[in-house]
């Protein structure tokens, strides 16, 4: 199996940045051109009651067929989670890999924790914030 580099592949075929073009060579059968998506979701883990599987919800904003607003769309997936690592609660990232078994086609991989206080250590002290200077 050849990967074609973007350069190689015309611009009609060229859908996203995450999209892997593979070019599949077979004997008497010529070859054909096969796209596939590298699929890579976020979630938050809502059950963990099987042995080394989660079950994972993730969340997308889609408009509505009808009205056009945008709502949220929730569906749950069942992860690999070999160590039983992750907790209710827990945030991660869902990688396709080949199938587990008949529901499992992910593997769940942590993510750091989002840091809400960043913005607030990254900018210095206000002058309101700052303690007085020592009297002599």
């Amino acid at each position: 199996m050849l990967l074609l580099s973007p350069p190689l592949v015309s611009p009609a075929l060229r859908v996203s940045p995450q999209l892997q073009l593979q070019l599949q060579l077979q004997p008497g059968n010529g070859c054909r051109l096969r796209i596939e998506a590298a699929r890579q979701l976020t979630g938050r883990v809502v059950t963990t009651k099987a042995d080394k599987t989660v079950g994972v919800e993730v969340v997308r904003l889609a408009p509505h067929p009808k009205y056009k607003r945008r709502e949220r769309i929730k569906k749950k997936y069942q992860a690999h989670d070999p160590d039983n690592q992750f907790k209710v609660g827990d945030v991660v990232e869902l990688r396709s890999s080949r199938p587990i078994s008949k529901t499992k086609h992910f593997i769940a991989v942590p993510l750091p924790p989002r840091d809400t206080r960043r913005k607030s250590q990254l900018l210095p002290p206000l002058q309101s914030q700052q303690p007085p200077p020592p009297a002599e």
